[in-house]
């Protein structure tokens, strides 16, 4: 397994195994991975970082929803009736690249309407909203890593 007993008494760590399960950390996108084998167990886990991004200034017409969205995250942790992540992945808020988005903030949704996108393991699954409102507030970008049970958008 991962780890042997030296000559000295010491611990070896089988290197191979390590970098194999680092490498499935980065093809799956998980944040950690265990294996044990009898008293024997190694844990390979991913620190997550959060990534200062500087936006360029938004066209007069967009400007309105963009701040709005901003600056409700913030208030992502304490609001009690947001959507959250049913999985670890990527957040799409838009079909494809090209497309516009499912949502936006002010935007009146129906219970079951696709409000966007979770890529996980290469499986694109699509997050619907469980009650009919208007959009409050839009916690992620697209694009953006997110973590299970992290609040994803408000819909009152």
């Amino acid at each position: 397994m991962a780890v042997k007993s030296g000559s000295n008494g010491g611990m070896q760590v089988d290197t191979a195994l390590v970098r194999e399960l680092a490498a499935m950390l980065n093809d799956t996108g998980l944040s950690e991975i265990e294996v044990e084998d009898g008293e024997r167990k190694i844990r390979v886990s991913r620190t997550m970082t959060a990534v200062a991004t500087q936006f360029a200034p938004a066209p007069a017409a967009a400007a309105p929803t963009q701040a709005a969205a901003h600056t409700e995250m913030p208030k992502a942790t304490t609001a009690t009736n947001a959507l959250k992540s049913p999985m670890v992945g990527t957040a799409y808020l838009t079909p494809d690249p090209e497309a516009s988005p499912f949502v936006a903030v002010g935007q009146t949704v129906k219970a079951g309407d696709t409000v966007l996108i979770i890529e996980a393991m290469k499986v694109m699954n699509p997050i619907i909203a469980a009650n009919s409102g208007t959009v409050t507030a839009i916690y992620v970008e697209s694009g953006q890593p997110v973590e299970f049970d992290q609040p994803l958008m408000v819909i009152e």
